[in-house]
């Protein structure tokens, strides 16, 4: 399929949120998934665990992808991959110190979610994991700290079975989530005249991966208005990334 079919395609499910048009974005690359897969090959992981990771990445890539940036998006994806896999073996290698019930716990979590975000378009709250796994929203919690698989706005219910706060307000903030980002110093300076908002729209947006309604909750703000700010900000983000180069 040629790149101009492919820009299309993603401004069509961006329109939409067609989960067909997704999944067929996710079957014209997953051969890029199996590629960078067997690149880690022979590292103490099966094949088919790591395809696993790669292939859920690659979805998820797809929905935080902007075409917008005139990046093509298998120069997006593949580093996105990469970091994905290594992130695996990075939790791999910490579930080995802990519990055995934590870390089955924390794997099947990281399946479900997979699992369900392919099905759904979106990934599940603490409640329906938790649900799922006949586990404590506790216990849910404590599996998201370990492997980061979980949907940090999922709520977090109180004993009267009321929302307390989003899973966000309650996790540790010790991590600096750019540091994902391999450019995360030439993204810093590319934003260096942006507002306190609008940086933290983009954090919402491209970082912690919210939806453009979940991103106005967060800034008390309309759909709208983060919709309008969103193609503002992207155009003077890739002007200003220009001139970092």
């Amino acid at each position: 399929m040629k790149s101009e079919e492919i820009t299309e395609l993603f401004r069509q499910y961006k329109e939409s949120g067609d989960v067909a048009i997704r999944n067929k974005i996710v079957e014209q690359h997953l051969y890029i998934a199996d590629i960078l897969a067997k690149k880690f090959v022979g590292r103490g992981v099966e094949y088919d665990d790591l395809k696993q990771v790669a292939s859920y990445a690659l979805l998820r890539g797809v929905d935080r992808f902007n075409p917008e940036l005139g990046m093509q998006f298998t120069t997006f994806i593949t580093p996105t991959i990469t970091g994905e896999i290594k992130n695996y073996f990075r939790d791999k290698s910490r579930l080995v110190k802990l519990p055995r019930r934590l870390g089955e716990i924390s794997a099947a979590a990281r399946n479900f979610s997979a699992d369900y975000e392919a099905k759904h378009g979106e990934k599940p709250s603490v409640k329906k994991i938790a649900e799922a796994l006949s586990i404590t929203e506790e216990e849910a919690v404590r599996a998201l700290e370990v492997g980061g698989t979980l949907s940090l706005d999922g709520m977090v219910s109180g004993a009267d079975g009321e929302a307390e706060g989003s899973l966000y307000s309650v996790l540790a903030d010790g991590e600096d989530k750019y540091e994902a980002f391999e450019t995360k110093e030439t993204l810093r300076a590319a934003m260096r005249d942006f507002t306190d908002t609008e940086k933290a729209l983009i954090k919402y947006r491209y970082v912690d991966e919210l939806s453009q309604s979940e991103t106005a909750k967060r800034l008390g703000v309309s759909q709208m208005f983060v919709s309008r700010m969103e193609r503002k900000l992207l155009l003077k983000l890739k002007d200003n990334l220009k001139d970092t180069m």
